[in-house]
């Protein structure tokens, strides 16, 4: 019996920035990572979200179709970690898919491979979190261990999955060039990465921290220049992967 609620935080009716053309983005609570820069350290905890069916968002999705199909968009579903609601976002994906609606995931792909594989099977693009190539940086990074991220990087490649890479460029923390240069080298053995992602990182989020009581820890973390950008864009455009 397929679940009909789930946990969200919020919704964006017209995104831009994840993924292809104009998007219904859904943001889910719950997710098992503690990135040190969360943008969203709001949605960690299902309970801080609200409780909505699939038919509510649904019914809200299909008020903004002819926008996203007129821009080549759809809807994506990002976090908190959607696959911490597994049940939950393959039935809004099932459901859009049956209305010929395009579906991205947002994921960290830190999971058990075999729960995402049912999720996928709705899914069009997934939007691959990669933190870190380096374990030790990914840890510290995130709290948690690579491995289940590059197991489910290389499914995606086995099955054909369409899939856009995303890497947040945090100086002293991920810009180390062998890291950038050990994903990169990884990338080029994947036949389905269509594009790179390098995120600036930045601290929009913080205030977000101080209203919970978390402790932000990269408060002295300046943004990435346009130099520190460039330089990473360099390493992957090196490896023949086009980047942005």
């Amino acid at each position: 019996m397929a679940i009909t609620s789930g946990y969200i935080h919020s919704i964006e009716t017209c995104g831009t920035v994840d993924g292809p053309g104009i998007r219904f983005v859904i943001f889910t609570t719950g997710c098992p990572l503690r990135c040190l820069y969360c943008s969203n350290p709001d949605c960690r905890y299902l309970e801080h979200g609200k409780q909505v069916t699939v038919d509510e968002l649904i019914a809200e999705i299909q008020k903004y179709t002819s926008y996203m199909k007129a821009s080549g968009g759809g809807v994506t579903i990002s976090g908190g970690e959607p696959l911490y609601q597994p049940e939950f976002v393959r039935e809004i994906f099932r459901r859009c898919k049956s209305l010929g609606i395009h579906t991205a995931l947002d994921t960290s792909g830190f999971c058990d491979l075999e729960i995402a594989k049912s999720v996928l099977e709705f899914v069009d693009l997934v939007l691959l979190d990669i933190k870190s190539f380096d374990p030790a940086t990914y840890t510290k990074v995130t709290g948690v261990d690579i491995k289940p991220t590059l197991i489910l990087a290389q499914y995606l490649s086995d099955i054909k999955k369409a899939a856009w890479i995303r890497f947040v460029l945090v100086p002293g923390l991920t810009d180390d060039p062998e890291n950038i240069l050990g994903l990169a080298e990884f990338i080029t053995k994947l036949n389905n990465i269509e594009r790179v992602e390098v995120l600036p990182f930045h601290k929009m989020g913080e205030y977000k921290w101080e209203e919970l009581g978390y402790e932000y820890q990269l408060k002295e973390t300046p943004s990435p220049t346009p130099e520190q950008i460039e330089k990473a864009l360099a390493i992957f455009h090196s490896m023949g992967i086009l980047a942005f």
